[in-house]
């Protein structure tokens, strides 16, 4: 059936949905003025899943149960309780090895940035994306200063051609070329937050080991929302929340990715904690750090397990549905949001925005408004939309696979109609 933003046509896509069964998996927040929120911010929260209460109470009831021996003999042993997250890896495109679930994002970055952003005398200049997600932003601020460099020489931020808004990977390409052997780290979204615009991550990472250096990627905004082969890519490391596309919990853990010619150095440099120290020997309680290979030796700490068990619900369904369905589905809702959209700008002269994602995306469509723009967000609001305003006039909207329906998207051009 051809695509149109007609009822006829959304009702036959959900119809024909082979995910249109996991829609009843999750808690939709119900609304004021229908049944069910029209849920549009899977790019910043995404919704719980009704097994999370029975993965926790899981291990609830195993502390009580057990106390301390839960760590080996509750359901899921607390000590190898991160060999769960396994199938994390199958998210991001990489190796069982590369792959940990640890702390939080911000905190994965910095310890990340330990082992990779080595700056030497002649080498120590890194490229990211002009208006980055603020928290990479202040990472990298911190980082360089830390090295006693100062933030405006040793980083350079790329922004989008003029009458642009968004880069093009060319011109990313010419500044990685231009630095050459000055450019110590390449450090970018795979997701940009604002935009939605999907950057080519093995392109850039092939041209920064052109001229030698690092690349790294928050994948925050592309961890179960955009198909990565972060191994074949040859990445040398990322990191990711889980609580956006993921649907792991408010704050939720966070995962990362060490390419495993890295992870299998022991030389590699980082800092430790006995959680990353060699499984085998953990508790011999002996002095000196040795890392257990691969991604597993960036470990601090033991497992939040209660946080970890919130993740462990919505990672069995990622696993159960793979990327290439979810990945395949989430271009069609997103290309049919961005169909309702355009007509109902046809039909409504009070609707001015400008669709500033690009082509190359996942599920996100970020909405350019004018004047009117806060406005248009308040009467979503008031309607039981939640969408996702960005200073200074953008809305983000993310139909999700997982649970959006494209009957979502259709009822959100009829009120983008009545605006």
């Amino acid at each position: 059936m051809q695509m149109t933003s007609s009822l006829d046509y959304a009702k036959e896509a959900d119809k024909n949905d082979p995910l249109a069964s996991y829609r009843s998996q999750f808690y939709m927040p119900p609304g004021k003025t229908r049944a069910e929120q029209l849920y549009f911010t899977g790019n910043s929260l995404g919704l719980q899943p009704k097994s999370v209460e029975s993965y926790i109470q899981q291990e609830l009831d195993d502390w009580k149960k057990y106390g301390v021996e839960g760590h080996f003999h509750g359901k899921n042993p607390w000590f190898s309780y991160h060999h769960f997250f396994d199938k994390e890896a199958k998210i991001v495109g990489g190796k069982k090895e590369e792959v940990v679930v640890m702390n939080n994002l911000t905190v994965n970055l910095h310890l990340l940035l330990v082992s990779f952003y080595g700056p030497t005398k002649s080498r120590y200049k890194i490229i990211m994306e002009a208006g980055a997600f603020p928290s990479d932003m202040y990472v990298i601020e911190s980082q360089v200063k830390h090295h006693g460099y100062a933030y405006d020489d040793a980083v350079i931020e790329l922004h989008p051609r003029e009458g642009e808004h968004h880069l093009r990977t060319e011109d990313i390409v010419q500044a990685i070329n231009d630095t050459g052997d000055e450019l110590a780290l390449l450090f970018f979204s795979g997701v940009q937050y604002y935009t939605g615009q999907a950057f080519d991550i093995k392109t850039l990472t092939a041209a920064a080991h052109d001229v030698g250096a690092i690349a790294g990627f928050d994948c925050a905004h592309a961890a179960g929302n955009v198909k990565m082969e972060l191994h074949d890519w040859d990445v040398d490391f990322a990191a990711w929340c889980t609580y956006k596309y993921l649907n792991s919990s408010p704050g939720g853990v966070s995962g990362i990715f060490v390419h495993e010619k890295h992870g299998n150095n022991s030389e590699t440099p980082r800092f430790a904690g006995w959680w990353g120290h060699k499984e085998s020997e953990r508790f011999q309680m002996k002095k000196g750090y040795i890392p257990e290979p691969g991604a597993a030796g960036w470990q601090l700490s033991n497992a939040p397990v209660l946080a970890m068990a919130a993740h462990k619900a919505s990672l069995d369904m990622f696993d159960e549905v793979g990327m290439d369905a979810l990945v395949e589905k989430g271009g069609r809702l997103n290309a049919f949001l961005e169909q309702v959209v355009k007509d109902a700008q046809l039909s409504n002269t009070k609707l001015e925005f400008e669709i500033i994602t690009p082509e190359e995306r996942g599920c996100q469509l970020s909405m350019l408004t004018n004047e009117n723009g806060k406005a248009l967000f308040d009467f979503l609001t008031e309607n039981d939309v939640i969408a996702d305003w960005r200073e200074p006039n953008v809305i983000r909207l993310a139909p999700v696979p997982m649970y959006n329906s494209f009957m979502d998207i259709w009822e959100f051009g009829e009120l983008l109609r009545k605006f």
